[in-house]
């Protein structure tokens, strides 16, 4: 099978983390094209004349198919290499993977409430009210539900073996422990299968190299940001 080429933003882990740790996991050959050569190849290969144009970054290129949107891409994924989610349980973890991709979203708009172009300082007042919101409500309500999801399943979301899913959530904790530390610390309390999916995950040989390596994007700018004011 030939390789693809994912295009994402070069050094954030953004939307297209989830994508890479399936990759990597899956043992699945790519090229990171926007790491390796930059934003402005980003910028000319989206303008490029496609059937099937992306709206935004992330997207796969797959022969002369181009996937677009994290959760499609990985259902996609999993399509062609079923390592990455059963057959039989493919579109519950789509599910689960639209729900994270649902949680993530959240966490973005505590920073970026009012409008992603504005900067973080423009609306500083309303991003305090969202994230207090998301920090009592939302993270708990989203952790516990995948809390309980493990309760009914076992150790991973699909029973026996991790799938994508459980790989993205993976990443969805970690986020939320580098954007608010102090709330995590306390709703973690009530987590502890979802904690010991989390340090699975971090543990897998599939992934062992990749966590490992400076291809690994830190966290800093992107969906996750920690505003240490927004952490209550």
């Amino acid at each position: 099978m030939a390789m693809y080429d994912l295009w994402y933003w070069p050094g954030i882990p953004g939307r297209g983390e989830f994508v890479r740790l399936a990759l990597e996991a899956g043992g699945i050959a790519y090229r990171d094209r926007g790491c390796d050569e930059g934003a402005e190849a980003l910028m000319e290969d989206m303008r490029s004349a496609r059937v099937q144009p992306p709206f935004a970054p992330p997207y796969l290129v797959a022969g002369n198919e181009t996937i677009a949107q994290t959760a499609n891409i990985l259902l996609f994924l999993a399509d062609r290499h079923p390592r990455l989610a059963p057959a039989d349980r493919r579109y519950w973890v789509h599910q689960l993977q639209l729900t994270i991709m649902d949680a993530t979203l959240e966490a973005h708009e505590t920073h970026h409430p009012v409008g992603a172009g504005l900067y973080y300082e423009d609306q500083k007042p309303e991003a305090a009210r969202r994230a207090k919101e998301f920090r009592e409500e939302r993270i708990p309500k989203f952790l516990l539900y995948f809390e309980r999801a493990l309760a009914h399943n076992g150790a991973w979301l699909t029973g026996e073996t991790w799938s994508y899913a459980d790989l993205s959530l993976f990443q969805l904790v970690e986020g939320l422990r580098f954007a608010f530390p102090r709330r995590m610390a306390m709703v973690e309390r009530d987590c502890p299968k979802l904690l010991a999916l989390r340090d699975a995950v971090a543990a897998l040989p599939e992934l062992a190299s990749y966590l490992a390596s400076d291809r690994r994007q830190p966290f800093s700018e992107g969906l996750f940001r920690h505003y240490p004011e927004l952490d209550g």
